[in-house]
């Protein structure tokens, strides 16, 4: 024992990280080590959980500096629920096992969603990617939405375009055809074969004059209604624009957009998959290496001193 031992201040840090009490680790000689690696596992985790919230606010916040802060913020939030599971884990009993599994669970729901900005990170070319293409299929479903439900109007409106404009030609053929039935009639090459303005010419004009006459009736009339139909078919296009354009503001590459762009990955290329799972299995790793080590490493005289100072604290405020 060397209880003149004085540590440094990144042995302090280390120990600090881990859980262990300075005045008590610093008088076990091989448990100094054993906590300065938790404390090391625990420097990790904290960076690695920091740069992760930091990358994973960037995607929702422009500037770089706020998304540092919360990101350390969030850092600093990450390491406290994960030196409390530390704290927490004691001498391995039978009666511990299911606190055990319960701090498994919430390190592991930690590292999982710690695991998802850092792949945004490391596949950010190919999420972006998708993301425009997702973004762009969105764009196509909005518009389809919006075609079908003004499909029953649109067609109501073309087809009665499409009944003017038949009407019309009706009414112009007839006066062509009335119009060149006259001029055969006056020049000989058609009709009774007769020059000049003769009866059946004079009758052929009449009709003409009048079938010239209904077709413009026809026209101021139903002209207005055709500019109508025409407005109203310019005002549903213009409509859809300004709709698709006011949807395609709100498209963007936040985190669930690329989170949803990387699932789409997952799904459709296997060698993206086999790496997205492999990394998820990692990162996980790194987030669970402060619970295991201090599973798997042994007690040590520092659990033996912490424990006789509890114990005497303990007699000294029964005794009072």
């Amino acid at each position: 024992m060397q209880e003149n031992y004085t540590p440094n201040n990144r042995e302090k840090m280390l120990w600090w990280l881990s859980t262990a009490e300075t005045e008590l680790v610093k008088n076990a000689v091989v448990d100094r080590n054993r906590h300065a690696i938790i404390g090391m596992l625990m420097l990790g985790t904290w960076c690695f959980a920091t740069l992760a919230w930091t990358y994973f606010f960037s995607t929702v916040i422009s500037e770089l500096w706020k998304s540092a802060l919360l990101g350390i913020f969030m850092g600093g939030i990450i390491l406290s629920i994960d030196r409390a599971l530390i704290k927490g884990i004691g001498r391995i009993t039978k009666k511990i096992w299911l606190t055990l599994a319960f701090r498994g669970a919430l390190a592991i729901t930690i590292g999982l969603f710690m695991a998802q900005p850092a792949l945004l990170f490391l596949f950010q070319k190919e999420v972006k990617l998708q993301a425009s293409l997702d973004n762009e299929e969105r764009m196509n479903e909005k518009q389809k939405a919006i075609e079908k439900r003004l499909k029953t109007e649109r067609e109501k409106l073309i087809k009665e375009k499409q009944a003017i404009r038949s009407e019309l030609q009706t009414l112009y053929e007839e006066v062509v055809s009335t119009q060149n039935s006259f001029i055969q009639e006056t020049d000989g090459t058609g009709g009774s074969g007769k020059l000049g303005l003769k009866a059946i010419a004079l009758a052929k004009k009449e009709r003409a004059d009048k079938a010239e006459k209904v077709y413009q009736n026809t026209l101021i009339r139903l002209s207005p209604l055709q500019q109508q139909i025409d407005s109203n078919l310019q005002r549903m296009d213009q409509n859809t624009q300004v709709e698709l354009a006011r949807f395609e503001s709100l498209l963007n590459n936040g985190f669930i957009t690329q989170i949803e762009a990387l699932n789409h990955l997952i799904k459709n290329n296997a060698a993206v998959a086999y790496r997205y799972y492999l990394l998820v299995a990692l990162l996980l790793l790194i987030e669970l290496m402060p619970v295991i080590a201090k599973l798997l490493l042994p007690t040590g005289t520092y659990q033996v001193y912490a424990k006789k100072i509890e114990e005497q604290e303990i007699a000294a405020i029964e005794s009072t």
